[in-house]
């Protein structure tokens, strides 16, 4: 089976009009981010994007626990269940910048994560299912959720042994690499290079620079001093040490994966963007493709970035040959 393509999109006030030209240019699936502080709610954009589109699969990439109580998540999950059936997939992870940037720096342990899973899916299965000591259930009047039981593809955004296992014992898939999984989502975040296009190039630094500082936010939230490796990464890191310690998460995470922040627009190297992003021309990127592909990824999720998010969806979709 080829390699399945998909989309990754900040929820916001063009995000449907975005869904619509994934679905025209073949794009198998619509994924949309979670990060309260920084876009639009997902559920509400997701349900406008499940009412206007008809082919294209969509997705949760990613849910955070913490975020939600599990009755909430679970209803919201049927409602898209009834607004396009058969065609939404539920991606969780432990957290990163949706907590993050409420200040809360730790990520749920495992347990919590697949504890919540097994509640969620007792809860779509029609299931009295205890949470916080007490029994939760769906018990809506007739016509208001589709039947019970709701069956929802659930994927886990997973690394390290501890995670591998927990996917393999409550989820249907992964996000980003792992191994022995037959659903296996590969995220991507940068730019296709137009022909002779520099990487300096202001559109290219537009489309791919917030790419690259994703990198340095992951380093420093999982290592602090880890991002020094990373090019200026030191300069970059005593930048946001400066900010006052209680609001200093949200200088670092001020335009994740939208756009370059000031911290990150004056350390960030772009001509390190092949390195450190999906960032190429149309045959280097190609070769990356069947690398991930020969390592058992089966979809790749390219996260849409920059001024003209239109014209990085063409360039995907053509880098695939749709």
């Amino acid at each position: 089976m080829p390699l399945r393509l998909a989309c990754l999109l900040a929820p916001g006030p063009q995000t449907v009009e975005h869904a619509l030209l994934a679905e025209a240019l073949g794009y198998d699936r619509v994924w949309l981010a979670d990060s309260p502080a920084l876009w639009q709610d997902i559920w509400a954009r997701m349900a406008l994007v499940a009412a206007q589109t008809h082919r294209v699969q969509l997705g949760t990439a990613v849910l955070i626990p913490s975020l939600r109580h599990v009755v909430t998540q679970a209803a919201a999950i049927a409602t898209i269940a009834d607004i396009a059936p058969g065609r939404l997939t539920v991606g969780l992870a432990t957290g990163f910048t949706g907590r993050a940037a409420l200040g809360q720096h730790k990520r749920l342990p495992w347990a919590f994560v697949k504890r919540y899973v097994q509640q969620l899916r007792g809860l779509l299965h029609g299931e009295q299912v205890e949470v916080d000591g007490a029994l939760c259930q769906l018990i809506p009047s007739l016509g208001f959720m589709p039947p019970r039981p709701i069956t929802v593809p659930i994927f886990l955004a997973a690394s390290g042994p501890r995670g591998y296992q927990v996917a393999r014992e409550v989820a249907d898939g992964i996000i980003n690499p792992g191994t022995d999984f037959p659903e296996c989502i590969q995220s991507a975040w940068g730019t296709v290079l137009a022909d002779g296009e520099a990487l300096t190039a202001p559109r290219v630094r537009a489309a791919a620079g917030a790419a690259i500082a994703l990198r340095y936010h992951m380093a420093y939230e999982y290592g602090g001093a880890r991002v020094d490796a990373l090019p200026n990464g030191r300069a970059w890191r005593e930048r946001v040490e400066r900010l006052p310690e209680a609001t200093r998460h949200l200088g670092v995470h001020f335009g994740h994966c939208v756009e370059l922040n000031e911290h990150d627009a004056a350390c960030v190297d772009m001509t390190a963007a092949k390195q450190l992003s999906f960032t190429g021309t149309a045959d280097e990127l190609r070769e990356r493709l069947a690398t991930m592909e020969a390592q058992g990824a089966t979809e790749v999720m390219f996260g849409m970035m920059g001024a003209d998010v239109p014209r990085e969806m063409r360039a995907f979709a053509q880098l695939v040959g749709r």
